[in-house]
This record gives C-alpha cells, sequence and structure tokens, in this order.
C-alpha cells in the first residue's frame, strides 16, 4: 500500500509534463499540416537522379 503513495503523485507528475509538452506542441504549429507529409511521399523525386552529372549541374533549381 506504501508503493501506491509514491505511485499516484509520480504519475501525476509525469501526466502534467506531457500535457505541458502537448500544449507546447500544439501552439508551435506541430499539429498544422497532416496531409502534407502523407501527401509527399508521393511527389516524384527521382528525374534528377536519373539524369547525368553535366545535366543535373545546369538543371534548374525546384526547391522553391
Amino acid at each position: 500500500m506504501d508503493v501506491i503513495y509514491s505511485l499516484i503523485p509520480g504519475m501525476i507528475f509525469f501526466g502534467l509534463i506531457f500535457f505541458v509538452v502537448l500544449i507546447w506542441a500544439v501552439k508551435k504549429g506541430q499539429y498544422e499540416d497532416m496531409e502534407g507529409n502523407a501527401s509527399r511521399i508521393l511527389l516524384d523525386d527521382d528525374d534528377m537522379v536519373h539524369q547525368p552529372k553535366d545535366e543535373q549541374d545546369s538543371a534548374p533549381d525546384r526547391s522553391s
């Protein structure tokens, strides 16, 4: 029974820490774009891999 008296405040403390981290993440915008990362894997970035080296240097920058 003595263990419960130390576990309950410890779990409340960890719960409050995780809650503060969740609030911080929401305020920083971590959950704003839920679909962006999921669809980004479908984009085809392999066209730069198949070009010869001299064409890669002269290819326009598409990062913007």
